[in-house]
């Protein structure tokens, strides 16, 4: 009997990469690439219509985050597993792609076996953590999680902005504005716009 062979979705916005994981995983009879987005909403998008057995993810990609792209693959389609590659085992990203589902964590360095360990892994149902990505999740564990927006939003009460100027920036209200602002102060423990920018630059969150 022929053995179902693994599919799997490619999401990278370097198109050589997205070469070099191709090409190494289809050496592999266990596996299949049905498919290559270079963006979060592309990957989202694809992982709906093709229904891959993984998706291999790239944090940092343009329209939408992996972090964020994990979060509504995991939520839409919980039979895909999603592995998350990043070139810093420290990065928040990370962390917020586990916490919102990722089976899987490595570095983009890592030798090619280590990416093909860790598909045959979260197939099984366990998960793929590398080391140095499970010890800086062990440091953020009890960190609080911003979502991408409040992220945006933060950065911006940072530089300065008032806020009739990011409300014209994320075409929202001035209190959507102020209620993204009360759930940023609401997480982080403060009670001022000035304590919550300290706190996220003391917290590593900026």
């Amino acid at each position: 009997m022929k053995t179902r062979k693994t599919k799997i979705l490619i999401a990278d916005d370097h198109a050589l990469m997205r070469v070099g994981i191709r090409s190494m995983l289809e050496s592999q009879d266990a596996f299949s690439v049905i498919g290559e987005c270079r963006d979060g909403e592309c990957a989202v998008r694809m992982a709906a219509e093709l229904k891959p057995d993984v998706v291999i993810m790239d944090l940092m990609m343009p329209k939408m985050n992996g972090a964020e792209a994990t979060k509504r693959i995991v939520g839409s389609s919980p039979g895909t597993r999603v592995i998350v590659l990043s070139s810093f085992g420290t990065s928040d990203e990370m962390a917020r792609a586990v916490q919102a589902g990722a089976a899987g964590a490595l570095l983009k360095e890592s030798p090619s076996e280590e990416l093909i360990k860790a598909i045959f892994a979260v197939m099984r149902g366990d998960s793929a953590i590398q080391k140095e990505v499970a010890e800086h999740l062990a440091e953020v564990k009890d960190q609080p999680v911003l979502t991408p927006r409040q992220l945006e939003i933060l950065k911006a009460i940072a530089s300065g902005s008032p806020d009739k100027a990011i409300a014209e920036q994320f075409h929202i209200s001035i209190a959507g504005v102020r209620k993204h602002l009360n759930a940023i102060m609401s997480k982080l423990g403060v009670y001022t716009r000035t304590e919550a920018v300290s706190t996220a630059f003391r917290k590593h969150l900026l």
